[in-house]
């Protein structure tokens, strides 16, 4: 019987999968494998992983439209096929077994993942599996079984998605009851937060489950953002996540 293949972004002449630390969110500073999906059913307009969806034919927008020489991707040029297996032993050629899933959006190939995950467990029980998703789509019972934690991104207006496309009820039901999930707000305005505290009572998310993060793909605009985000995540009682990624490499891929 032939293996699943997973749609993954393309690096250089390989898939995007790399050993680096965990730049967000709760898990920040931790070792980890990251392997990127390709091909997302968003489109925000600040997205440093644009070559997932903004294909050459679409209509979305990004904030890059502006600068000279951006352009949108040819999407045979950014996506690579690969059999699950083989994703494994790539994976697996790491000395680490925290394994970031990764995207684009993962869970638009749920079962593709799923495999992949039990080729890992099949040569390691002791691999943990974390899913960055974006909260519009609820995983598979399978998938739900495997995965150890869920870094859930839900966009907010200021990501340029329409609230139809972004939001999703049953979803974030699922994920407010999951223990494994975190919230992770990406915040560009102070007004920001009146938005994300309509959704926590909205869907009853968990408050000391939720972090903030600043937005911005380079250390200027985040140093801006995170001097009055911090103050406000200590004064309302949220956590703060930084991007220590950019911080240390900027915006760069693979690391």
């Amino acid at each position: 019987m032939a293996q699943p293949a997973l749609k993954l972004a393309r690096l250089h002449e390989g898939p995007e999968i790399f050993h680096t630390i965990q730049g967000e969110g709760v898990s920040m500073g931790t070792p980890s494998v990251f392997v990127r999906s390709s091909l997302c059913n968003l489109h925000c307009k600040w997205c440093d992983t644009d070559y997932t969806w903004n294909w050459i034919g679409t209509p979305w927008t990004h904030e890059k439209d502006q600068e000279p020489g951006y352009q949108k991707f040819r999407k045979e040029d950014y996506i690579l096929e690969m059999p699950v297996n083989e994703v494994a032993d790539r994976v697996a050629a790491y000395p680490c077994r925290q394994v970031i899933l990764t995207g684009g959006e993962p869970l638009l190939q749920d079962s593709a993942w799923l495999a992949m995950t039990q080729c890992l467990l099949a040569k390691d029980a002791s691999y943990r599996f974390e899913v960055e998703t974006n909260g519009s789509l609820i995983p598979s019972e399978g998938l739900d079984k495997v995965v150890d934690q869920y870094n859930v991104s839900a966009k907010l207006s200021n990501s340029g998605n329409k609230q139809s496309l972004r939001t999703n009820a049953a979803a974030l039901a699922f994920f407010a009851k999951s223990p494994k999930a975190w919230f992770k707000f990406v915040i560009a305005e102070e007004s920001d937060i009146d938005e994300v505290e309509a959704l926590i009572a909205e869907h009853q998310l968990p408050k000391q489950r939720i972090l903030l993060m600043p937005e911005g793909r380079d250390e200027q605009t985040l140093q801006k953002r995170r001097l009055w985000l911090a103050d406000l995540c200590r004064d309302r009682n949220y956590r703060y996540s930084d991007r220590l990624h950019i911080q240390l490499w900027g915006s760069k891929r693979g690391v």
